[in-house]
């Protein structure tokens, strides 16, 4: 039976995903455990309390405002704050958890780690500027996703590690922000992950893909 770990699993995608997976599915969470991704001891802890391995872990936490910081319609808006928040939730966070989370893949068998990303972090498909800060740390997320993978496949010969886009997904997270964008709910953004994440290979490491399985410029 397949193992599976979900990382911000109260939010709207992470739920959806911890709901739709088949096998045992271990959650975690600010609200039910106390993890603090922006935090390396919360993140200790937390994992010092699992056991056993995990064939597939996903780090499906995000903030795109963070301390009423608004996503920035231009570079004159920018503020170290603002930048820094970004880098510590949605790039330095999920790159802990994923050091932390490299004695619980299996080396012997085909492994999974996904970081929730966005196409606005890749830097060829930006075409229309705006939102600095977040942009900017989604492409830091997505560059520490390729390194780690490239020295994850030294140990972990079958082991997959990738970022992932999972669409414009019908949360609080995106409510404000959809616009004209085609949203869907969570529990089809979910399946669409999860059939993505089933039908990676290892020559598909350390690469950035959507919600149905194509590939994204960096």
């Amino acid at each position: 039976m397949n193992r599976h770990l979900i990382i911000g699993a109260s939010g709207g995608i992470g739920s959806a995903v911890a709901q739709a997976l088949h096998g045992e599915t271990v959650t975690l969470s600010r609200s039910a455990n106390g993890l603090d991704i922006t935090d390396e001891a919360s993140i200790a802890k937390a994992f010092a309390k699992l056991d056993g391995q995990f064939d597939t872990v996903l780090v499906a936490t995000g903030a795109l405002v963070i301390d009423g910081h608004e996503p920035e319609k231009t570079i004159k808006s920018l503020t170290a704050e603002a930048l820094t928040n970004q880098y510590l939730t949605n790039a330095i966070g999920p790159a802990l958890i994923l050091k932390h989370a490299l004695p619980y893949l299996p080396k012997d068998r085909r492994a999974v780690f996904a970081a929730l990303s966005a196409r606005v972090g890749s830097i060829g498909d930006n075409r229309i500027g705006g939102w600095h800060s977040y942009r900017a740390a989604k492409a830091a997320l997505n560059q520490l996703i390729r390194g780690a993978a490239i020295e994850l496949n030294r140990t972990h010969k079958q082991a997959i590690c990738v970022a992932l886009h999972p669409g414009t997904v019908e949360t609080p997270f995106t409510a404000k922000y959809a616009g004209h964008h085609k949203t869907v709910p969570a529990s089809e953004a979910a399946q669409s992950l999860i059939t993505v994440m089933d039908g990676l290979t290892t020559d598909q490491t350390g690469g950035f893909f959507d919600y149905a399985g194509k590939s994204i410029p960096w």
